[in-house]
């Protein structure tokens, strides 16, 4: 048993226990962003004794042990069980769209490398070939347990919800893998930490492919069913949508699913376009791959590398809940039509010039004017493409101001 295998696995056990509980506070880190953005407070009274006042902490930061409440809500709650409804299916349903959220998180690398034992050492993930390709290939699985769950769950509503997951996850995949394709090709290799490597103390991909960073982005929150994608569940709609006939900590499971795709999709654009664990593009600060270091110097380059990842994923997390409690949701056809008609295109396009660029062994800044002239032709290029009958046409109604009332002359007896 070599001593990578340990550190990873040490490393893996750490974490799974560090996610699920930050995953009780990102709920509340989006109960406050929501109560922010709504101009209100929020949680502000569980987990403090009543009268206490802690000295220069705001009113609006109490409310700290709101999670603890709302586990201990979901493990009291009735687990209820639809009749007519698959009852394996019902239960396998929750940890299938949890566990690839989980099982992709093996391979990334947040800590950097620890020289120890005369070998350096990976701290945070499998230092695998197949890397990135492998959380491709887990994320995509996921659909499996919302489908499953809408299928089991003997409710139209809940049918019609894992319905669309499945159409949304389909259409994502696409080009969510053209853009990890497209970093794999730019950087000749799929393996985690060596795309974190070729990007510390250099130049960010983000620099490079702002476009295709945004798209990655707008997939991610695709993939995860985050607003303004979470069709799968409308309430305007569909009640809850799959998740309809869930109750206690089988909706827990559901919920921590979403979270839990939250923070893989964050940690992965992080070392695609954000360096990873560097801290700053442009400048060499943390040791790399190979440099001479003291145990005491590399201890604390690992504990720095994992507070800027951990600090990239938070912000990227905060963004998503911004989004959410900002914008309105997308109906199915503009949601389908985003997909097909604009990311597709451009995703594959942005493959094209990313080819062009290696093949002739260019300069990798000809890939940022690049970005722009592809969105310009396709631009130019949109008003030329076959489009559907009209969604939005305005159906006239008496008396509306879509149709006003015109007076009809009078006619004679």
């Amino acid at each position: 048993m070599s001593a990578q295998f340990i550190a990873s696995l040490i490393t893996m056990l750490v974490m799974l226990h560090v996610f699920l509980g930050s995953i009780s506070y990102l709920i509340l880190l989006e109960r406050k962003i929501a109560s922010w953005i709504q101009h209100r407070l929020g949680p502000n009274r569980t987990g403090l004794p009543y009268g206490l006042q802690i000295p220069g902490l705001p009113k609006s930061l109490w409310g700290l042990g709101q999670p603890i409440a709302d586990a201990i809500k979901n493990f009291l709650k009735e687990d209820f069980i639809a009749p007519g409804s698959d009852k394996v299916l019902f239960i396998l349903a929750p940890g299938l769209a949890l566990i690839p959220a989980l099982v992709g998180w093996i391979i990334v690398p947040f800590g950097g490398y620890l020289h120890i034992f005369g070998t350096d050492l990976l701290i945070g993930g499998a230092p695998v070939n197949i890397g990135i390709i492998f959380v491709l290939a887990t994320g995509s699985l996921a659909v499996y347990g919302v489908v499953l769950g809408g299928f089991a769950s003997n409710n139209k509503y809940s049918f019609l919800g894992g319905l669309r997951a499945t159409a949304q996850m389909v259409s994502y995949e696409i080009p969510l893998g053209m853009t990890i394709l497209t970093v794999i090709l730019m950087y000749g290799t799929a393996r985690a930490d060596y795309l974190i490597e070729f990007q510390a103390g250099g130049v960010w991909n983000i620099f490079y492919q702002p476009i295709l960073a945004i798209m990655f982005y707008i997939c991610g929150l695709a993939e995860c069913n985050r607003a303004p994608f979470d069709l799968a569940e409308c309430e305007q709609e569909l009640v809850g949508g799959f998740h309809t006939e869930y109750s206690s900590m089988k909706f827990a499971l559901f919920f921590m699913g979403e979270y839990f795709h939250m923070i893989t999709s964050a940690a992965i654009f992080s070392l695609l376009f954000l360096g990873g664990w560097d801290i700053l593009p442009f400048v060499k600060i943390l040791p790399a791959l190979g440099e001479p270091t003291t145990m005491v110097w590399g201890i604390i380059a690992v504990v720095l590398k994992i507070s800027v990842f951990c600090a990239k994923i938070t912000t990227l997390i905060a963004l998503a809940m911004v989004i959410r409690w900002s914008l309105p949701r997308f109906r199915f056809d503009q949601l389908m039509r985003l997909a097909w008609q604009s990311l597709i295109p451009i995703s594959m396009m942005m493959l094209l010039l990313t080819g062009l660029v290696v093949y002739f062994n260019l300069d990798r800044w000809w890939l940022l004017p690049g970005n722009f002239a592809v969105v310009a032709i396709c631009y130019v290029l949109m008003p030329y493409l076959p489009k559907g009958p009209a969604v939005n046409r305005r159906v006239p109604l008496e008396g509306s101001r879509f149709c006003p009332v015109v007076p009809t002359p009078a006619v004679d007896a």
